[in-house]
Order: structure tokens, then sequence, then C-alpha cells
């Protein structure tokens, strides 16, 4: 099953347009570049549900706290830590 995870745009790091728009966005404290292009109202410190990649919609603070602690508990964020394990292997 694909899930959305929340996160918080640390920052916005490109906005050359809403096309190619990208940002660092903070899962837990691990960090992954994102497309913001279906977000265009989202600002840095804002909350946002990420699917593959690409952030869908903005949620409130509580809401994805909430949302984050439940899918730790399930385990679906192990996934990100494995991921970023990967990626530190190919630098």
């Amino acid at each position: 099953m694909c899930l959305a995870i929340p996160g918080k745009i640390v920052s916005i790091t490109s906005q050359l347009d809403a096309t190619f728009r990208r940002g660092k966005v903070s899962f837990g404290g691990i960090l992954k570049e994102i497309n913001l292009s279906m977000v265009p109202e989202a600002k840095e410190n804002d909350y946002v549900l990420v699917h593959v990649g690409v952030a869908i919609s903005v949620v409130d603070e509580e809401e994805a706290q909430k949302t984050f602690e439940y899918l730790k508990l399930m385990g679906e964020v192990d996934e990100l830590n494995n991921e970023e394990r990967i990626e530190g292997l190919k630098d």
C-alpha cells in the first residue's frame, strides 16, 4: 500500500516556475528533496503530505504530527531511513 507521509518544508530550493518548484522537507529529521509544484501556496515551515516524492497538499501541523506518529508505530516510516542509507552508499 502506498501512503502519503506528512513532512515540514524546511526550505524552498528552487522556484524557477511552478512546474519545477522544489524544496527540502523534513520527515522526523530525515531531509528529502521534494517536488512542490502541486502546492504552489506552500511556504517554508508549512506541513505537506508527500506521496512518491511529490507534495500533494498542505496540512495542519497538529494533524501532520499525529499522522507521522501513527505511521512510525505502524513501521511505515522505516522506508525513509532505508532510502537514506541506500542514497548514502551511492555517494
